[in-house]
């Protein structure tokens, strides 16, 4: 991962609002037995009170970060952790010593 990735993934984080929705989508994912079940975007905009317009446009941030993957399940909106990202983000964060 190069500094611009990085870059992009850190300023997605660096909103705060981005950040509980992101928090809401890690916690739906630990709490499920299938990692590829996934977070109901209706359930965080429940959780979180933020209207639909404004998650949309920062699940888009995310997605853009590649931090989530987002699919359509009937007329739902699903969002999964990309944990191949957290994973080589964590490694990159705790061995970089350059």
């Amino acid at each position: 991962m190069d500094t611009k990735e990085l870059a992009k993934v850190f300023k997605a984080l660096s909103n705060e609002n981005r950040l509980e929705i992101y928090f809401q989508i890690v916690k739906s994912n630990e709490k499920s037995f299938d990692s590829n079940c996934g977070c109901f975007i209706n359930d965080v905009i429940e959780k979180l009170n933020i209207g639909a317009p404004t998650i949309s446009h920062h699940l888009k941030e995310l997605s853009n970060a590649k931090l989530i993957f987002t699919e359509k399940r009937g007329k739902f909106l699903v969002a999964r952790v990309n944990q191949k990202l957290i994973n080589e983000l964590s490694n990159l964060l705790i061995f970089r010593r350059d």
